[in-house]
C-alpha cells in the first residue's frame, strides 16, 4: 500500500499563489508517476497535472497551463503543485494520485492510490 499525505490548501484571493505538496510513503517503487486532480462542488473529478518518474515529462490541463507547475523531489518522495494567478474557478478539492511505472498518466483510472484531498478556495 501507498499512503499519500497532501498539504498546502487554503483560502486565498484571486491572483494569489499556493503550493500544494503530496508526500508518498509505504510501499516502495523503483519508478512511479504522480498526478494532481481536482473536484469542484457538483462537478466530476478532473485532471490538472501529471509528472513522470524523472520529472522530465509533464502534462497540464488547458485550464491551468501557464499558471500551474508540477514538480517532484524523489529524495523526499514528494510531488508539488505550484499554483499562481489563482482564479475563483480553481476552487476545488485537490487530490494527488500515484501509480508505479515509467509513463505519464492523465486519466483517473490510470492511478492506483489517492490522497484524501486538500481544499483550495479562491475568493474573487
Amino acid at each position: 500500500q501507498v499512503q499519500l499525505d497532501e498539504s498546502g490548501g487554503g483560502l486565498v484571493q484571486a491572483g494569489d499563489s499556493l503550493r500544494l505538496s503530496c508526500a508518498a510513503s509505504g510501499r516502495t517503487f523503483s519508478n512511479y508517476a504522480m498526478g494532481w486532480f481536482r473536484q469542484a462542488p457538483g462537478k466530476e473529478r478532473e485532471f490538472v497535472a501529471a509528472i513522470n518518474w524523472s520529472g522530465g515529462i509533464v502534462y497540464y490541463a488547458d485550464s491551468v497551463k501557464g499558471r500551474f507547475t508540477i514538480s517532484r523531489d524523489n529524495a523526499k518522495n514528494t510531488v508539488y503543485l505550484q499554483m499562481n494567478s489563482l482564479k475563483p474557478e480553481d476552487t476545488a478539492v485537490y487530490y494527488c494520485a500515484f501509480r508505479g511505472g515509467l509513463g505519464t498518466y492523465r486519466r483517473i483510472g490510470d492511478y492506483d492510490y489517492w490522497g484524501q484531498g486538500t481544499q483550495v478556495t479562491v475568493s474573487s
